[in-house]
């Protein structure tokens, strides 16, 4: 544990570092903080926060920057409870989702833009598993004497689709019977529970409700992931090796969103550097929150840039658009 003094140095070579990119000497502490200290204490408290690992010095003769270690304790000493965005951004956040419509796909890829353009680093919107979203209704529709359409509509506000070419031609009560039979097993129960129902007695029907069945409830891969502002991480690192494998890492979904959720499971809301367990991410930073629709977490959401980021805004933000997009999914 450090001593409040230190404690209050570390923050202040993190806070600049963030904004500058550059090596914090002794004198800048000594003319940005109050501490009621000398230079020459400020010189040797930095010393001792390099020799316990929290700070490490680039070059001999430069300033200080912090390690991921210096950095967990910022994080971990951050005032959460007053983590808040600026009022134009809650402002800018609350506009985007007063007017947000469409399907669930086009909200997530748009949420995903709208949070990058917030933050200027790359973010990270996992949908909903589809397997554990609860089936609010299901219908079939005639497209043609035979061809027909099963759509199924999921608490989390996904809408899904799928076509069903028969041998034999449609006809009304086969029709109706069998969306009967589909909604009285499946509405009301998450996707992966839906009962199989009884034989109706009309077998065209019975025929069509196994065909929708195979439509609707085949299982899928994890939520899939809609990633803005690739093109910033360009921007984050110097090595353009490291630019090359995170934007590499990025076309792996399934990585990604195990990555998330993994991040959360270990109760975390920032990873930071090796803290993610994955080696091209040594040098960056992960905030997560996830996001619940009628109570129930059904997806995440994240930034991912470089360990200099600027922690205390990608925590706002993060916060309060999955707090958003929780509300408006759930409000269907």
């Amino acid at each position: 544990m450090l001593d409040e003094r230190k404690t209050a140095i570390l923050r202040a070579v993190v806070e600049s570092y963030i904004e500058t990119a550059e090596p914090v000497g002794s004198g800048h502490i000594s003319a940005s903080t109050d501490l009621g200290v000398s230079p020459a204490t400020i010189r040797n408290e930095l010393k001792q926060l390099d020799e316990a690992g929290y700070l490490e010095q680039p070059h001999t003769s430069a300033g200080r920057i912090p390690t991921d270690k210096g950095y967990r304790v910022f994080v971990d000493t951050l005032d959460r409870p007053n983590l808040n965005l600026e009022r134009n951004e809650s402002q800018q956040v609350s506009d985007f989702f007063d007017h947000a419509t469409g399907e669930i796909e086009q909200m997530l890829d748009r949420t995903s833009r709208m949070l990058t353009d917030l933050t200027g680093v790359t973010s990270l919107v996992v949908a909903p598993d589809r397997e554990a979203a609860v089936v609010r209704s299901v219908q079939l529709v005639e497209l043609a004497p035979t061809v027909a359409m099963a759509v199924m509509v999921l608490s989390d506000g996904t809408v899904e689709k799928g076509t069903i070419d028969l041998v034999d031609d449609l006809d009304e009560v086969s029709l109706a019977v069998a969306s009967g039979h589909l909604s009285a097993s499946m509405v009301g129960r998450a996707v992966a529970d839906a009962a199989q129902p009884a034989p109706s007695g009309n077998a065209a029907a019975d025929r069509l409700v196994e065909a929708a069945r195979a439509v609707l409830t085949t299982p899928t891969e994890p939520g899939e992931i809609y990633v803005g502002g690739r093109a910033s991480v360009a921007g984050s690192f110097e090595q353009i090796e490291t630019v090359r494998e995170v934007l590499a890492l990025l076309e792996k979904q399934l990585v990604v969103v195990t990555l998330l959720r993994d991040v959360l499971d270990r109760g975390m809301s920032v990873a930071i550097g090796n803290e993610t367990g994955v080696d091209p991410l040594a040098e960056c930073s992960l905030v997560v929150a996830p996001y619940a629709v009628d109570g129930e977490q059904v997806g995440s959401i994240g930034l991912l840039g470089p360990t200099r980021m600027n922690y205390p805004h990608a925590m706002a933000a993060v916060a309060v658009v999955s707090q958003s997009l929780g509300k408006r999914l759930s409000e269907g």
